[in-house]
């Protein structure tokens, strides 16, 4: 007797399309371990996404699909490549989340996708999922990638239905891209409509709640920390753009060619690398320094030994000691080891009428503390 092959089910698909979702990031990667990853009852990936507000959610996160016509170097699902390709519909992908949604299992959803056929026909599957969520009353958070190349039409569908919307820069200029892809052209596919997004959501626009990310994959090409780090200072200060993710090159999933499968750095020295370029984001964000202001080595990349805050207070010894009973607030945030909390706790103290003349004064003298105590002064 012949045995008929069994199609995969809508829960074997999307086992398979979340997990080839990890590649594709734009969440829940930080310097905290609040905002990683972890799996579901279902062994798909859920996802944590704080809000500027401070408030946060958890996301299902998935693939349409894993077939893709691209031919990125740096991607295991590129069209050169075997895995096991499968599709979900959009209606069937709404009502599994529906389902999750209404288990308290998440409360979004990330989209992303392959390219089928062309940007624009993926585009129509993953809008077209939104979109059925939103005429069914689904008021909550989706995140929809925007995938390169599409059509302008499909990008502005794309930011009017979603909570946030992301477009991969992938890397730090044209002449890195053109290693990584001979299909994609860098400001066609990719600036573009980065462009186009930044004026869709700007102060004065009609989408201003929508907020666009974006994820260099690192180390896939040769480029050098000072590179990425100047063009995410560039997204934020030009373009707007809510937040920049970085996204470690994985040996051995892309051509064997590629500069990346050749770097000097180990396996675990490209996730330090990783690291270094969040704590320098979170420097530019959060704590007021300028993109030219991160210390770099004298080959253009952060140090992998030292978080760049402690590495520009080497490189700035003048600036120290800062005075802890008098220091304005942005002073304080430059010394190591001085995060917001613990500094919003000294200027409201202050305020009140506190003085301190030691350590202990502070805060319960932890790791973090002891290290800024060389950068302060009673």
């Amino acid at each position: 007797m012949v045995k008929t092959a069994v199609k995969p089910g809508i829960n074997d698909k999307l086992k398979i399309l979340s997990r080839d979702s990890q590649y594709d990031l734009a969440c829940a990667c930080s310097v905290y371990d609040y905002e990683h990853r972890t799996r579901s009852e279902n062994d798909g990936w859920i996802y944590p996404v704080t809000f500027a507000d401070g408030r946060r959610t958890y996301l299902l996160k998935t693939l349409i699909s894993n077939s893709c016509v691209n031919d990125c170097r740096y991607c295991p699902l590129r069209s050169s490549e075997d895995p096991r390709r499968v599709s979900v519909d959009p209606c069937r992908l709404a009502s599994f989340f529906m389902d999750y949604r209404t288990r308290g299992m998440a409360s979004g959803i990330f989209l992303s996708s392959g390219v089928i056929k062309s940007p624009d026909d993926t585009m129509d599957l993953i809008n077209g999922t939104a979109r059925i969520l939103r005429r069914s009353g689904f008021k909550g958070y989706i995140h929809l990638k925007v995938i390169p190349g599409a059509s302008d039409e499909a990008v502005k569908e794309a930011v009017a239905l979603a909570s946030a919307v992301s477009v991969n820069i992938e890397t730090a200029g044209e002449k890195h891209f053109s290693r990584l892809s001979g299909k994609k052209k860098y400001i066609e596919d990719i600036i573009r409509p980065i462009k186009l997004i930044s004026r869709l959501t700007s102060k004065e626009a009609p989408y201003r709640r929508v907020k666009q990310t974006t994820q260099f994959v690192v180390g896939a090409s040769d480029e050098t920390d000072g590179e990425i780090i100047n063009y995410s200072w560039r997204l934020y200060r030009n373009l707007g753009l809510s937040r920049v993710y970085f996204s470690s090159y994985q040996r051995g999933l892309g051509e064997t060619d590629l500069p990346g499968e050749k770097s000097p750095l180990s396996n675990r020295e490209m996730l330090v690398r990783e690291h270094r370029l969040y704590q320098a984001d979170w420097l530019m964000r959060k704590y007021g320094f300028g993109g030219k202001e991160i210390p770099l080595d004298g080959r253009g990349n952060l140090f992998l030994d030292l978080d760049p805050k402690e590495a520009w207070a080497r490189a700035n010894p003048s600036f120290f000691p800062v005075k802890i009973n008098t220091a304005e607030k942005e002073e304080l945030l430059r010394v190591p080891g001085l995060g917001h909390v613990t500094v919003d706790s000294i200027i409201s103290r202050r305020s009140d009428g506190a003085r301190f003349s030691k350590l202990t004064d502070i805060g319960k003298p932890g790791k973090l503390l002891l290290k800024a105590s060389s950068y302060i002064k009673f």
